[in-house]
């Protein structure tokens, strides 16, 4: 607020801290662009009242996902997210996740506490091993980056394949079935849209190698969470880290808190100290840009969900 109001005096701000209080505020407010950021709250996000706002003109998501505002009227609506202000930190937690099971952290921790000494423990590398990225938008070309600086062969997915930088193969979607038998290591990058939802299934997992390392910092409902505990109590998958999930906060009861080998993060790979700070100044260079007149950056198309 405090950056807001210092950046451009002229414009009239408020706030509210609770999704429940945000309707009443469309109404009594009636703001021209919203800046948002969707945390567990008090109550569900309130998609209908934004779209039913006759004052609205711009949303502007704090994060990079927008299915929670899907769909709506690209005439009536403009949608923008924060793609890329954590793509950086992404990146670097799903290669934390795939040493914390090369290097065996849990079974170091173990012996740790037991004072066993083994001499017959072994790390693997990333190095010389196949990296599959399902979604080569912002985190996916960083997360490329940084695995290729360590020696992994890159292969990746994104809807309209082009060459990309760090990767040594990019194909369509809808080669992944040919894909999945190849990698060592799985990321998943991708937005959830109709075309994603339960993408890693079942199917998926019967084609993966064994011993793949999968980890997930897309959206919840890609990953078939009932497939992906089968997969790790049948030992398909070496291991598996989740960051999000179908139902947020994840139920004390789901059964996914007892799967091996799978660590669980509470949607936490893109909070990083000042992200708030990153997204916030995104949002007042494209204040500039609306004030102004001019095309918003970052701006998603509701077909396309990116």
């Amino acid at each position: 607020m405090a950056r807001l109001t210092e950046a451009f005096p002229d414009v009239q701000v408020d706030s509210v801290t609770k999704n429940s209080r945000l309707s009443e505020m469309l109404e009594s407010f009636r703001p021209h662009a919203l800046f948002s950021v969707n945390i567990s709250s008090d109550a569900p996000y309130p998609r209908d009242a934004i779209l039913r706002s006759k004052s609205l003109k711009w949303v502007s998501v704090g994060g990079s996902g927008t299915d929670h505002v899907s769909p709506w009227d690209p005439a009536q609506l403009t949608v923008t997210n924060s793609a890329g202000v954590a793509a950086s930190m992404m990146a670097e937690y799903v290669l934390g996740c795939f040493m914390h099971f090369n290097l065996d952290i849990p079974g170091l921790m173990q012996h740790q506490n037991e004072k066993t000494w083994d001499t017959a423990r072994k790390v693997i590398p990333l190095a010389e091993k196949t990296l599959l990225i399902v979604g080569l938008g912002s985190t996916g070309r960083v997360l490329a980056q940084r695995a290729k600086a360590l020696g992994m062969t890159v292969i990746g997915t994104r809807a309209h394949p082009h060459a990309t930088p760090h990767c040594d193969e990019v194909h369509a979607p809808g080669n992944l079935a040919q894909l999945w038998p190849r990698a060592d290591f799985v990321a998943i990058c991708t937005p959830r849209l109709a075309t994603t939802v339960n993408l890693i299934n079942s199917a998926a997992f019967a084609l993966m190698k064994p011993g793949t390392v999968l980890v997930n910092v897309a959206r919840g409902g890609v990953v078939d969470e009932t497939a992906l505990v089968d997969a790790l109590w049948s030992g398909t998958l070496r291991g598996a880290a989740m960051d999000v999930f179908e139902t947020e906060p994840l139920p004390k009861d789901h059964p996914i808190w007892d799967a091996p080998n799978l660590l669980i993060s509470p949607h936490c790979s893109a909070v990083y100290e000042g992200w708030e700070d990153s997204s916030m100044t995104l949002f007042l260079e494209n204040m500039t840009r609306y004030l102004a007149g001019d095309r918003l950056s970052n701006s998603v198309d509701p077909e396309r969900g990116y």
